[in-house]
Order: C-alpha cells, then structure tokens, then sequence
C-alpha cells in the first residue's frame, strides 16, 4: 500500500476530530468525518450539512482527489466513513489491499459515457483511433464492457467485471485502448479520439452524461444497479450514530431532489 500523506486539511479535520467525539457511537450530535472526492460527492454532503445540523450533527467533508487515499483514512480510523466508491470497487480494494471496509448505504449512481476528444461519431471511428479509460480494475472493465455494448469491441466470453484490455477479442478499427488512472482520463480529452469517463470525474470537466455523451449506461441498466455510490466504513464501526444518521439524510426526500435539480440527470439518487 502506498504512502500516506495527509494534508494540512487532512490533520485538521482529525484534530477536530479527537476534540469533538469524532462520530461517536451513542447519543445525539456529535461529529461525522467524511472523505470525499469533490464532485459530485462533497456537493451533496454539503447540501446535507445544515439538515444534520439541525439533528446535532456537525459535519466535517475533507476532499480527496484520488480514489486510494479515501479508503485509507477510513481503514486507519482517521474518518469515520467515506463516499465516492461503488460496492464493486471496495470489494476489489478489499481483496488488493486487505482492507476491512464495509458498506452502509447506498446513495447515487453515476452513469458512465464515453465523449468525443478529437473525433465526435462512434458509428464512424477511424480505424486506430485511441480511447482513453481508467485503469482500475472495475471502471475498466465497466468502461470495455460500454465500448462492447456500442459495437467498439467484442469481449472474451466471459470477461465480465474483470476485463482488461487484454480481453479484447475482436477489435475490427484498430482501437488503441489507453489505461489511465480514472482522475487523469478527463485530461486527454483533446489528445485522444475519445474518452471514457466516470460520472464524478466529468462533472469536475464540466460534461454531463445525458447531454455531452455519445453514449452511457442508461438508468435501468443492470451496471446502474450495480454501480451504486456507497458511504463506507471500517469493517466493525456499522453502528456510528453519526454515520447511520448521515445515511438517513443522503437518502431523504429533501437531498433526493437536490440531486435532481442540480445534476440533471448526470447523477440519479438510489430509492
């Protein structure tokens, strides 16, 4: 596991932490720490914050722009809990880093697309173009499975959720798949013939999948259903009053149509 470095925001949010009975356990109020990646995560935990506040709660957001250092701080204990991740990537993080992380409420889900960068038609893709992906385990795999589904690429039978770009088995244009870690696909939008982006990531680039997207995964699609966003915490810590009284607010009415109001579409609330 890499290095952990915590910024100056970082080691102020724990300070506040161990003064105000970080999360505690029982009782009413307190404080809730949350790591986050910013959008669209910390925006909706920001829109919850004066509803907690009005239960007692303070919450603390600290923005990461990685999608490592999140699952971390909640398995050292820094953080009471995290949101940015779906079920399928914690269960791999788990296996890869022998983590203890567990999920407690399922949120949002963020549909996939793939966008033009130097070409704008899928039905006519040069042959070689080059598409950018992420290169964890399951965005790829997410990612080759939505080119699959557009007519891009062919799969082996069976690739599933653990595909690679090493499962391609017919590939009639020539597409170079280009692995990126899934914050930097959105930076070679203008050096690549397309790219295909997680739904926080191309909020941050300003992109919306419903109406920038070439293609995505629709709302009734099983990866919607299997993608969902997740607030997480460290395997024993279920019962946080704190966290379970944040889960109760991300999935009220109130922070359901704020979802809606605000994303249009690009991020769905999870009923």
């Amino acid at each position: 596991m890499k290095k952990r470095i915590i910024s100056a925001a970082v080691a102020a949010v724990l300070a506040a932490g161990i003064f105000a009975g970080c999360g505690s356990k029982g009782g009413d109020g307190g404080t809730i720490t949350v790591a986050a990646t910013e959008v669209p995560h910390s925006e909706i935990l920001e829109a919850a914050k004066p509803i907690l506040a009005e239960k007692g709660w303070d919450l603390q957001v600290t923005v990461f722009n990685d999608y490592v250092q999140p699952n971390e701080v909640v398995e050292a204990g820094d953080f009471d809990c995290n949101y940015f991740q779906h079920t399928p990537y914690l269960d791999q993080f788990n296996v890869e880093k022998g983590t203890h992380l567990v999920s407690v409420g399922e949120i949002h889900y963020e549909p996939l697309g793939i966008y033009g960068g130097t070409e704008s038609d899928l039905a006519n893709i040069s042959d070689g173009a080059t598409i950018a992906v992420p290169n964890d385990t399951t965005n790829e795999a997410r990612a080759l499975l939505l080119l699959q589904d557009n007519g891009i690429i062919t799969l082996k039978e069976g690739a599933g959720m653990e595909a690679t770009k090493n499962d391609i088995a017919e590939n009639p244009h020539n597409v170079e798949i280009i692995e990126l870690e899934a914050a930097q696909v959105a930076r070679v939008i203008d050096e690549t013939s397309f790219v295909v982006l997680n739904g926080n990531y191309a909020l941050q680039a300003g992109l919306n999948a419903q109406t920038d997207a070439l293609a995505y995964e629709t709302s009734d699609s099983e990866a919607a259903k299997t993608y969902v966003n997740v607030i997480v915490v460290k395997e024993g810590n279920e019962e946080n009053a704190g966290v379970k009284a944040l889960v109760e607010v991300l999935k009220s009415d109130e922070i359901s149509q704020f979802i809606n109001d605000k994303y249009q579409g690009s991020v769905v609330p999870f009923q």
